[in-house]
């Protein structure tokens, strides 16, 4: 009996701890004199407590609303963790129509002043809206005094019309304590799938609702309660979306079945989906508008011999005309006759504008849906599962891939964001096919350099740069706005050199690879000792550091596009010195022909030449290989950091 009483004691006080841990607004000065993550000495914060509960409400007026109730504790151990005090809520809030809607913001900020906690309540100045576009709008909150050590805590309210957003259970850093409820009544049905590599399971019970005094109905509750659920961070390479390898359970609503009412089934297949999305009126009818372009765009093809001119002709034209905004979407902002006049659009006002232009012009032109690598990928039917727009113009038995929004985009060669698995192609109204998004073409960048010594030792050369397809619009997007001084400037303080003669050849043309050359001379790039020269074969082009770190990857490696860098260097030996060790030739490779790696010195008796040549034959590699690939990786570095040794002859 004494015993039964301790258990029952211990449970008691196990429950009114758990509630004081958490009571909003409450917080305990263990938390504030934390200094680190026990579980995780890296974390910049850690979310010391994430609730959400998710229910539906009655409305008589409107029917069924999804309420979402929202709370976070957050603790900041250092500077990098201060953009975890800055919060910003995305929801659905079109000009007209129904919307979501925001209720109940409050916060606070805790610190230890003194060794006395100290509170600082959320100021109403500290939360503002801005709309990102006519049906989205971001609700940011500001935290006030925000120091090293920090606890800030939030709660909110998001009244929804609509679906159940997904539910996360990992992120950026670490969680303590997490605790959810879905509470679904009896007439949703839903398909709830596991995403990520991180699962919780749920705790299914059942509860009785009621709609005035008449009418009850069986709820169906979902509960998933975690501890110590480690961080899947951002900051690994060669990712396309991390949200889409954070576990989670995703939401698809299949069914309704209300008293009184026919049995309903929502869009079960993509076909549907994409069905769906055309008949907008902000998507179909947008593509059939003509009018508005017609004579300019007639005046600019006067001079078009033939279907491959055309193409180019109006996706300059449509470049020229009309500006991106930055926002995605595949549904028109503005629409496209006003994206016309006024000179800016998002991403559907210019890319079914593009479409309607080519099949004006006579070409097999169709817009193609997808989703961008930051959206993720949608691994069942979901309008949210598109979030872009490109055109693909069938000619000479090959689809061709456009994009306008990009000033330094090229037929077949897409900027990285929409490079995503596959795409939807709307063939008319009625039918839609899958159409892959990733590029055959590689990813090229070739060096050249030929370099000579003189007798202080310093190094003095000529470099050549060729880069190719993706590799070419990425260097014209990020340095064809900057002063070639920039340029200049950021090139020698990356290699620790000094540059002169630099020059860009086809910055503008973008049907060519870029070609960029320049001279150079470093003080720091040969090591003497003992009267013996070391020399890094590949100079200031050597790979030295390995990306991949983690000691299991989960998630794929995603490159987007196949790549080949290739590096070819000549020497030339200083007068009075002979070769006394070089590094050796090898080839390695990836299984199933993934990636190979050549290395090769030849060696005269006044020069030596280096190939380099790292060649990636996949987009995309799953966790399978990640091993292999790490130390495959590592064997480039091995031996690219190898030494030439010269000696006095």
């Amino acid at each position: 009996m004494k015993k039964e009483i301790q258990t029952l004691l211990l449970c008691l006080v196990t429950i009114l701890t758990y509630s004081q841990e958490y009571k909003f607004g409450k917080i305990s000065k263990e938390d504030l004199e934390e200094k680190v993550y026990a579980k995780d000495s890296i974390a910049d914060a850690v979310y010391l407590y994430k609730s959400r509960r998710t229910y539906y409400e009655y409305n008589t007026s409107t029917g069924f609303d999804v309420i979402t109730d929202v709370k976070q504790r957050i603790k900041i151990y250092n500077k990098n963790g201060f953009d975890y005090a800055t919060f910003a809520i995305n929801y659905y809030k079109p000009e007209t129509g129904q919307k979501e809607k925001i209720y109940a913001i409050k916060g606070y900020t805790y610190n230890l002043v003194d060794g006395k906690i100290e509170k600082t309540k959320l100021s109403k100045k500290s939360i503002f809206n801005e709309r990102l576009n006519k049906y989205r709008v971001v609700t940011k909150i500001t935290m006030p005094d925000i120091k090293e050590g920090t606890v800030v805590e939030i709660k909110y309210q998001i009244r929804s019309p609509f679906s159940i957003n997904d539910l996360q259970f990992q992120y950026n850093i670490p969680v303590k304590k997490l605790r959810y409820k879905v509470e679904i009544p009896e007439y949703y049905v839903f398909n709830q799938r596991m995403k990520g590599y991180y699962f919780l399971p749920a705790k299914k019970e059942f509860k009785t609702g009621s709609i005035g005094s008449d009418l009850t109905y069986t709820i169906n509750v979902n509960s998933y309660e975690g501890e110590h659920i480690p961080a899947l961070r951002d900051d690994e390479p060669y990712i396309s979306s991390i949200h889409n390898y954070r576990g989670g359970v995703k939401f698809e609503l299949t069914s309704t079945k209300f008293p009184n009412s026919m049995l309903k089934f929502y869009s079960t297949s993509w076909e549907n989906v994409v069905k769906t999305i055309y008949k907008s009126s902000s998507f179909g009818t947008e593509l059939e508008k003509v009018s508005y372009f017609k004579k300019e765009l007639s005046l600019a093809l006067a001079s078009a011999k033939n279907d491959q001119e055309k193409l180019m002709i109006i996706l300059q034209f449509v470049k020229s005309k009309v500006k991106w905004n930055d926002f995605n979407g595949k549904y028109t902002d503005v629409g496209v006759r006003k994206a016309y006049k006024e000179g800016v659009g998002n991403v559907a006002d210019i890319n079914l504008m593009l479409t309607a232009m080519l099949r004006e012009a006579g070409l097999d032109a169709k817009p193609i849906l997808l989703s961008t690598r930051n959206n993720g990928v949608s691994f069942f039917p979901t309008r949210e599962g598109f979030n872009y727009i490109i055109a693909g113009v069938q000619m000479n038995g090959k689809l061709i891939y456009l994009d306008a929004t990009e000033k330094y985009s090229a037929p077949n060669i897409l900027p990285l964001r929409t490079v995503n698995w596959k795409g939807r192609i709307i063939n008319d109204k009625e039918s839609s096919d899958w159409v892959d998004l990733i590029p055959t073409n590689y990813a090229l960048d070739e060096n050249y350099l030929a370099i000579s010594f003189d007798e202080e030792k310093e190094i003095s050369g000529m470099v050549r740069t060729v880069y190719t397809n993706l590799n070419a619009l990425n260097y014209r997007s990020k340095n064809n706005h900057l002063k070639e001084e920039a340029v200049i400037e950021s090139l020698e303080n990356k290699y620790n050199i000094e540059i002169e003669d630099f020059k860009i050849t086809n910055k503008k043309n973008i049907l060519k690879p870029i070609v960029r050359t320049f001279k150079f001379n470093g003080e720091d790039l040969v090591e003497e000792i003992n009267g013996k020269m070391y020399v890094s074969p590949l100079l200031f082009l050597t790979a030295k550091i390995n990306p991949f770190k983690l000691k299991e990857r989960k998630f794929p490696v995603d490159y987007g596009v196949p790549l080949k860098d290739k590096n070819t260097v000549s020497i030339k030996i200083p007068k009075g010195y002979k070769v006394e060790s070089l590094p050796t030739t090898i080839a390695i490779g990836i299984s199933d022909n993934i990636g190979v790696f050549r290395y090769k010195v030849v060696a005269t008796p006044t020069k030596l030449i280096i190939v380099s040549q790292l060649q990636i034959n996949e987009a995309i590699i799953t966790p399978k290989y990640y091993q292999e690939l790490k130390e495959f990786y590592n064997q480039i570095i091995k031996k690219q950091t190898e030494k030439i040794v010269l000696v006095k002859g």
